[in-house]
């Protein structure tokens, strides 16, 4: 029990820093800077951060982890995930597009009896399907179809809950930082391949955003490897709408975005599912399959 909940711990910390990664996005896209090159610089500016501490202290650090080719696949995805969610995040507002991303902890959960072995039961079952519900009644699909925004959106949900499993599969065979560096270069790479048909010379302030990218994607993702060591995905994953709150705070701070009753009523619903999860590792500590 208390390896789980210092996992929760370090989850609920990572979804703390992670949304001022996407709020400089969001600025750096209001400002003109091409998605590519704002992607880029997540990667860029985390392994800039990363590599002097480690090639002082780790050097082995950058050697190629254990089961490298399922590490490429991780980067990957978690690249194709920015990428998306940095696209919707041009049209939408910080609250609504995080909301609409929270398709993911569902396919999580739902694919982790196939991919990971995990077997959660109908408590946590019904929890992430709350939680699933409060999306749709933030996303409001219709008829006529989704703005390109949320359909971005909702694709990087679909990479990042891959990423997700991957990283849970993964946690247990390699060293944290060794994971995270190892998705840093993968990124870096990809996007340098890009990188010179969307280059724009930055700005003093533009700089310290992306400076802003590379610490909280480096001490977020740190903090998402370490939980998913301590405790498994589906337990991991209702705790992640915590996101929702902190990014509405920041998106009214920062951009004067104010949720409608609609998405207040589905970050409510959503918030919910993440509390029953908690009363109920609290109440039954040794089941497993709660």
């Amino acid at each position: 029990m208390t390896q789980i909940w210092r996992g929760i711990l370090f989850f609920l910390a990572a979804w703390a820093v992670i949304p001022n990664m996407d709020v400089a996005a969001k600025l750096l896209g209001q400002w003109g800077y091409p998605v590519v090159m704002v992607v880029w610089g997540r990667f860029a500016f985390s392994l800039l951060i990363l590599s002097p501490a480690l090639l002082t202290r780790r050097r082995d650090i950058f050697r190629p982890p254990a089961e490298a080719g399922k590490h490429v696949l991780r980067g990957l995805l978690l690249v194709a995930a920015t990428i998306g969610f940095f696209m919707g995040l041009k049209t939408m507002a910080l609250a609504d597009a995080l909301a609409t991303y929270f398709v993911y902890p569902f396919l999580v959960t739902a694919l982790s009896p196939l991919f990971l072995g995990e077997h959660p039961g109908w408590r946590r079952w019904t929890a992430v399907g709350f939680g699933f519900l409060g999306s749709l009644i933030v996303i409001r699909p219709s008829l006529e179809g989704l703005p390109m925004g949320t359909v971005y959106v909702l694709g990087a949900a679909v990479m990042f809950a891959g990423y997700n499993l991957l990283t849970r599969g993964l946690s247990a065979q390699d060293d944290p930082w060794r994971t995270l560096a190892f998705q840093s270069i993968v990124g870096f790479i990809v996007m340098s391949v890009a990188l010179p048909m969307f280059w724009q010379a930055p700005d003093a302030a533009a700089f310290g955003l992306f400076c802003v990218l590379g610490i909280a994607a480096t001490l977020g993702h740190y903090l998402l490897i370490r939980a998913y060591g301590l405790a498994p995905a589906s337990v991991l994953a209702p705790f992640a709408y915590v996101e929702i709150i902190i990014a509405t705070t920041l998106g009214y701070l920062v951009f004067g975005d104010f949720p409608d009753i609609w998405t207040w009523a589905g970050v409510s619903v959503i918030a919910a599912s993440g509390i029953v999860i908690a009363i109920r590792e609290r109440r039954a500590p040794s089941d497993t399959q709660a």
